[in-house]
């Protein structure tokens, strides 16, 4: 299981954490950030393909920030991958 740490912009969350092991996400948590939504993106991400949830959850904006917690997710899932 590999892990990775980004550290988000634009967003109430300062940082997230989360684990990729064949391709599937696991122990999505923020730092920061609204804990009723981070705690349940959190939970309904928790096995899912990577590259499904980046999908999903890229572009999500939050109150016209151009971004959210969830789209800050997507970019590090995305860069992840991509190394």
């Amino acid at each position: 299981m590999q892990n990775y740490s980004y550290q988000t912009r634009g967003v109430c969350a300062k940082k997230v954490d989360f684990d990729i092991e064949d391709g599937k996400l696991h122990n999505v948590k923020f730092t920061g950030g609204c804990p009723g939504n981070t705690v349940a993106v959190g939970k309904l991400l928790e096995g899912m393909d990577a590259e499904k949830a980046v999908a999903i959850l890229k572009g999500n904006d939050c109150n016209g920030k151009g971004t959210s917690c969830a789209d800050q997710l997507a970019i590090a899932v995305e860069q992840a991958l991509a190394n």
